[in-house]
């Protein structure tokens, strides 16, 4: 009998078998037993809107259909909110599902990309998986630095730049007028990704106004954040029409569950809960500002739901805190490059969890200190 098996192809076969992130419950089942505080994937821990869930409860009956393909009520409702047409809307599985169409369309085998050293991995990791060649820029000032990026863009003849605003791991950010100028500048044949994830939560005047015919930039927020429901897998990108176009050719088309539908459309509409939500995240910030200098240590400036909290020494000392941390069923994460890598990153949770991590912190100092 002739053998047969799986024949990769020789991009595919010379990858790594890795992900972006190691999730708390592959560290949880490796430890044997869970976290207690849940602080180290950004993830909203005060929950979706009560609508939201009612909503998405309400349409499990129903789970037995598939979700409209073309998320038509909900992309309906995105164009509204925003008042610019559905035709510049493409809804997909949460930032990251986005990100990998858009690597997709537009990264080949060679084609060079440009991002900050120490940004989101999970673009980095659609851009090698799909055979590109990534650029990397230094962060200035524990911030993204969107002259270097585009400079950069224009010597590689770059096909893509990524920029995050809010920034992903530090929370640090730009204005709007930064922002804009970046767009103004981008390099002939290359398009600008801005992932505006967190950009719910930054300070006025953060935001470009939408031009979402603008060639230069596609845009991409999501319901992860804010409207706490990351594990619904709710993302949009707002771009020209023709660029929306061509996911079609690429996307999967029944990948939006319709309980995940319904639950965003409710979100989108409870104002009340997202206010709320945003003044509970920003006293949680405050809080964790005040346990780490408690502890002597200090923090970065945050426009997101997280803290960078900076350890005062290097990767290693970080390193050995954020493992302290974890012995005492803390979860936390820390950046991977440096200098960022000399803090861990604690997301803004509920105020029992804050409790914990206080309690915690103290020991796993003199642990890394000791």
């Amino acid at each position: 009998m002739t053998k047969t098996y799986a024949r990769l192809t020789p991009l595919a076969d010379s990858l790594p078998a890795t992900v972006p992130f190691v999730g708390p419950e592959t560290q949880e089942r490796a430890r044997g037993r869970a976290f207690a505080a849940r602080l180290g994937a950004n993830e909203n821990t005060f929950g979706p809107s009560p609508k939201a869930v009612a909503a998405m409860a309400q349409a499990a009956q129903d789970v037995w259909m598939y979700g409209d393909a073309e998320n038509f009520d909900l992309r309906s409702a995105l164009a509204a909110h925003h008042r610019i047409s559905p035709n510049n809307i493409m809804v997909g599985e949460g930032i990251d599902g986005l990100l990998g169409y858009l690597v997709r369309l537009m990264v080949g085998p060679g084609d060079v990309v440009v991002t900050s050293h120490g940004a989101y991995p999970t673009f980095n990791y659609h851009v090698t998986g799909f055979g590109g060649r990534i650029e990397p820029v230094p962060y200035k000032n524990d911030h993204e630095d969107p002259d270097a990026l585009i400079a950069t863009a224009a010597e590689v003849g770059a096909k893509l730049v990524y920029i995050a605003n809010p920034d992903n791991p530090m929370g640090t950010w730009h204005d709007a007028g930064t922002i804009q100028r970046m767009i103004d500048t981008v390099p002939e044949g290359c398009l600008l990704a801005l992932d505006e994830a967190y950009v719910e939560f930054a300070p006025d005047g953060t935001i470009p106004e939408l031009a979402p015919d603008d060639p230069r930039v596609i845009r991409m927020r999501t319901f992860s954040k804010a409207y706490g429901m990351a594990g619904a897998r709710v993302g949009y990108a707002i771009a020209a029409q023709d660029l929306i176009t061509a996911f079609h050719k690429i996307r999967n088309h029944f990948g939006m569950c319709r309980i995940s539908q319904a639950g965003a459309l409710a979100a989108l509409q409870d104002k009340d809960h997202l206010a709320v939500t945003l003044t509970n995240v920003a006293d949680a910030r405050h809080r964790i500002d005040s346990i780490a200098r408690r502890n002597g240590m200090t923090t970065l400036p945050s426009a997101t739901n997280f803290v960078a909290v900076d350890c005062g020494s290097d990767a290693a000392f970080a390193k050995s805190v954020l493992d302290a941390l974890i012995e005492q069923d803390v979860f936390v994460r820390m950046p991977f490059a440096s200098p960022q890598n000399r803090c861990i990153r604690v997301s803004a949770g509920r105020p029992e969890e804050l409790d914990i991590f206080a309690a915690a912190l103290p020991i796993a100092l003199a642990k890394a200190r000791g």
